[in-house]
This record gives structure tokens, sequence and C-alpha cells, in this order.
């Protein structure tokens, strides 16, 4: 196995699992707060603002507690590597890459839209991962954003993030 050719683990599963819990514990424990802020109680015209949210934030704060509980709690089972550095660095090959992706299709200091950013999105990954030439690469990563350009632009008419390329060719 990996971990007998010395590859170190990062972290137990139960330290993962707690970290997870306490924070999904957070962020509903913020869902409930803001909730009853909100007003969380059944008026006379209704439910109010915070009525629903603060019932799934408690669902999610129980959950998160009885997941925090079942980590602490799980013994040697928990002692398990949660994943190994070799397996991390292939995860962040694909992570990393998909948000640079989203934050260059929108966002409001440069944006390239939805086509060029795919284009740009499929040539990283044929090249790095897949060492296709670079023929190919165009051929596929250009087509494939024409090709969904006119099936959402001109058959559906969903108009779809767009950035300066775009805007030259008049398409805004």
């Amino acid at each position: 196995m990996a971990q007998e050719r010395g590859e170190t683990a990062v972290g137990s599963v139960r330290t993962w699992e707690i970290v997870v819990a306490a924070l999904f514990l957070a962020f509903g424990a913020v869902v409930v707060w803001e909730s009853r802020r909100l007003g969380s109680q059944w008026a006379s015209d209704g439910p109010q603002a915070g009525y629903f949210p603060f019932y799934i934030g408690t669902i999610i704060v129980i959950a998160s507690v009885m997941n925090l509980y079942a980590a602490v709690t799980a013994g040697r089972k928990g002692t398990r590597p949660f994943v190994l550095w070799g397996q991390l660095r292939m995860i962040l090959t694909v992570l990393v890459p998909s948000i640079v992706y989203v934050a260059l299709i929108v966002n409001p200091w440069f944006s390239l839209g939805i086509y060029v950013a795919s284009a740009v999105f499929i040539a990283f990954f044929m090249r790095h991962l897949g060492k296709y030439p670079w023929t190919k690469i165009a051929g596929v990563s250009v087509g494939t954003m024409l090709v969904f350009f006119v099936m959402f632009e001109i058959w559906f008419k969903v108009p779809l993030p767009k950035g300066p390329l775009e805007a030259a060719f008049g398409y805004q």
C-alpha cells in the first residue's frame, strides 16, 4: 500500500470528522441565531422570514452534534488515515483549477465570461493531465465552446455570463 511506501497521512478520519462537524455546527448555529433575529415564529399572517431557516439550522445543529459525538467516540476506527499526501495532490490537481475556473467566469475585478473561461479550463486539463498536442487542444476547447455558444445563446436563447471577447463581437 501507499502508506507502506512511507507516504504520510493528512490527519486521521477522527480529526477531519471533528473539523467538518464543528464547521457545520458553527454554520447551523449562525443560521439559528440569524433566524431568531429575523423572526422565527408563526405570525397571524403566516410564517415569519426566519421560520423555515430556523428549523433547517436546528436540524443542521442536531446532525452536527451527532456527527461530532460519533467522531469522538469512534475508537480505533477513527485513527485510520483520512487521506494520504499523494491522494490529496491528485484531488488538488482538479480542485484548484476548478476554483480558478469559477472565479474567472464572473467576478468584479477580471471576468472572462463562461465561454472563454471554459475553453481555457478544457485546454488546461487536456494539456496538463492528458498531454495532448496543442492542435487537438485548440480544436476541442474552442470547438466545444462554439457549439455551446450556438446551443445556449442562439437556439435556447439562454444568456450566460459573457466577457470582453463576446463584447468585442457585439454579444452582451
